[in-house]
């Protein structure tokens, strides 16, 4: 199961996108109809909003009465704490409930409005943010949805900014123009991306490598941080670090657009608890590696464990190493040895243009790279 978180500030178009994703087949569970369904007359949650809120914020009839509710909830922050504190757990609970009912083939779509702000981000293998300014916003909710400017305002202001929806957006959809024109785009993000990455996933495969570098691009340490946090919020406590390695972790370097996250882990036993988990998290499992490698005139056995993405849009290849162990160490080391010196940098973008002999080269690496670092005072703690 390919499971997409999506999101986007209100009024930005979201439930368009989801309408067209259902189109296309995914399976659709929508954060604003669960919302509503847990305040239904009855509910444990109506009652705890009353409690809370007062009754003057139902309907004559006994029904939540919305507006009434955003008057009390939207004045400040603590109310608006309040008001996510009640609401947030039920629907969390329905949507577990909602999702555990759907076929593993599936591709589910969860449309949560407050994706970035609850933190959720993590826990899919893609989001996709849906965008619109401020103010093409507050036009479609005073002009389509009738309401008060002064409401539409508050709650605009009440969701993530701009900066953190970017921050976690695997998928930025710019929803500025016609509604056939964001219609299109996610028909187009659909089978040019969502639907390889669910076959992949399906069959426990992983998204072609590009061959060949390309200039560097400097959103990849933002791309890295995102999947580190989604590898962070995998793994838990199984993860004694995770780190972006790898040659698009170096500064101004050309690079085959892949990312390289190394997990670090205490045993390889860690490593193997972890591959049903990754493989969720949208990351299946490759052949584990053993490499002997002859280095200071013996043999060093860099064992690992690798998986790498399934999704054709991001690349990326995870190296699991077991703490303190000479690979892993060197890994931390190279990014460091490479950023600290140019000529180096140089030789390196070389031999991956296949200009050098890959063994030859990093036996000498190997070396000069321990001599820096002794030199430097370096330890594997200083990485950030």
């Amino acid at each position: 199961m390919l499971r997409i978180g999506l999101t986007g500030g209100i009024g930005a178009g979201k439930s368009t996108v989801s309408a067209t994703f259902a189109d296309c087949g995914a399976v659709i569970v929508d954060g604003d109809v669960i919302s509503r369904e847990v305040v239904q007359p009855g509910t444990e949650g109506l009652a705890a909003l009353v409690d809370h809120f007062g009754r003057d914020i139902l309907a004559p009839d006994g029904a939540l009465n919305r507006p009434a509710l955003a008057a009390k909830a939207f004045v400040d922050e603590h109310q608006r704490a309040r008001l996510n504190a009640i609401v947030h757990p039920l629907v969390a609970r329905r949507r577990a409930e909602l999702v555990a009912a759907v076929a593993e083939d599936e591709v589910v779509v969860e449309d949560i409005p407050l994706l970035v702000e609850s933190g959720m981000a993590p826990l899919f293998p893609l989001v996709v943010v849906v965008h619109a300014s401020a103010e093409v916003r507050l036009r479609r909710l005073t002009g389509r949805r009738g309401m008060a400017e002064a409401d539409a305002r508050a709650r605009i202001a009440a969701q993530a900014t701009e900066d953190q929806r970017r921050r976690v957006a695997d998928v930025w959809l710019d929803n500025s123009g016609t509604e056939g024109q964001i219609v299109e785009a996610a028909r187009e993000l659909w089978s040019r991306r969502i639907r390889p990455f669910a076959h992949n996933l399906a069959n426990g495969r992983t998204a072609d490598d590009p061959r060949r570098p390309v200039p560097p691009d400097p959103s990849w340490p933002e791309q890295a941080e995102r999947i580190r946090a989604r590898l962070a919020t995998t793994c838990g406590h199984r993860a004694r670090r995770i780190d972006h390695v790898g040659s698009t972790a170096v500064l101004g370097l050309d690079a085959r657009d892949i990312i390289d996250m190394q997990i670090t882990v205490a045993g390889l036993s860690d490593a193997d608890d972890l591959a049903a988990d990754l493989l969720r998290a949208g990351y299946p499992r490759l052949d584990q590696i053993t490499a002997d490698i002859t280095l200071d005139g013996g043999n060093v056995q860099w064992h690992k464990r690798f998986h790498g993405s399934s999704d054709p849009g991001r690349p990326t290849h995870v190296h699991i190493r077991v703490d303190g162990s000479p690979n892993q160490r060197f890994a931390l080391l190279f990014v460091d040895w490479l950023n600290a010196n140019p000529g180096v940098r140089a030789d390196y973008l070389t031999l991956k243009r296949g200009g050098a002999d890959p063994q030859s080269w990093l036996r000498e690496a190997y070396g000069r790279a321990w001599a820096w670092a002794e030199s430097v005072g370096w330890s594997p703690d200083q990485v950030s």
